[in-house]
């Protein structure tokens, strides 16, 4: 065998456990990251996956918590959803409700957004005093609307006085109820406007600059640079926003429904509301959880759709 063929078959060799090592090296890597995140995989597979297997099929029963029954009744449950008046009441003002917040939302979360991209100075105290009420309870901030927004005495309405208004009964209204909760939400609109801000930091200002040089004007700059770049967080923020409007119950729950009367307003029932209704306090468990169920598949089609058309208006730093 000539010196030649006995170097390759060492490199061969060498390669070969190279290739050997690397294999060992990944799946040791990949063992230890499993590891890391098993408690979490334990949590999700008991307490979410778990919990949304057993209500799809108690969703087929007439389960009663209180007596701890439990009868099959097929699609009985799913049948009732359609014939319940209220369902579609609370599904309705849920909706309503979310075509009206989530857009504000945007709105105003990335005002804000801009305005504090454009502090220098203090920058910090500000994106601290902005954030404050993101960290308030939502009892409190019900509470406190609750003042604000009295038809009589509340400061909203004698606000409004000073010019010559006369404002609405916000809480006893029913065509003032839904907004008066988009103006609560809107109170926790920080989560929101810290995304943006993170992408409005992300646009290089070079864009701007060469703008300006060409004569384009703040509208104009906003419109064709500011908005297709920050393009990627608007379409999660839309999402996600609008998967905690089909979801709001903390709000119009304290306001209107906590002492567990049914004279409440019909303005103020909401999706959630109703299936906590027929849960915990009908003990309906069969019921709440088809509701739970056809909630979350409006949800799904509705994030689908939202997926589907919203990747076309998305600017992706791979596309350049």
């Amino acid at each position: 065998m000539s010196d030649q063929s006995v170097t390759e078959r060492r490199a061969e060799k060498r390669l070969e456990r190279a290739r050997r090592g690397k294999v060992t090296y990944n799946r040791r890597e990949a063992i230890a990251g499993y590891l890391f995140i098993s408690p979490w995989i334990i949590g999700f597979a008991i307490f979410t996956a778990g919990a949304m297997i057993y209500s799809l099929v108690i969703s087929f029963s007439s389960y009663n918590l209180a007596t701890n029954t439990a009868k099959p009744i097929g699609f009985a449950n799913y049948a009732n959803l359609f014939e319940d008046p209220r369902v579609a009441v609370a599904l309705g003002n849920t909706l309503f409700y979310a075509v009206m917040a989530v857009p504000l939302e945007i709105i105003v979360a990335l005002v804000l957004a801009m305005l504090l991209a454009g502090v220098r100075r203090g920058a910090g105290v500000f994106r601290t005093l902005y954030y404050l009420p993101k960290m308030t309870p939502a009892v409190a901030t019900a509470a406190m609307f609750f003042l604000l927004l009295n038809g009589n005495s509340g400061a909203v309405n004698q606000f409004l006085r000073l010019f010559g208004i006369d404002g609405p009964q916000w809480l006893v209204d029913p065509a003032w109820i839904k907004p008066s909760i988009v103006l609560m939400t809107l109170w926790t609109v920080a989560g929101t406007m810290v995304i943006f801000l993170a992408a409005l930091k992300n646009v290089p200002t070079e864009l701007y600059e060469v703008a300006s040089l060409d004569g384009a004007g703040p509208v104009r700059r906003f419109f064709s640079i500011t908005l297709p770049m920050i393009s990627g967080a608007m379409f999660f923020n839309v999402i996600v926003l609008s998967i905690a409007a089909f979801q709001v119950f903390d709000q119009a729950y304290v306001l209107f429904w906590r002492d567990q009367s049914n004279s409440s307003p019909e303005a103020s029932l909401f999706y959630a509301i109703y299936l906590f209704q027929q849960a915990f306090r009908q003990f309906d468990f069969g019921f709440a959880a088809a509701m739970a169920w056809l909630l979350f598949v409006i949800i799904m089609i509705i994030t689908v759709i939202q997926v589907k058309f919203g990747n076309k208006f998305v600017y992706y730093e791979a596309d350049r």
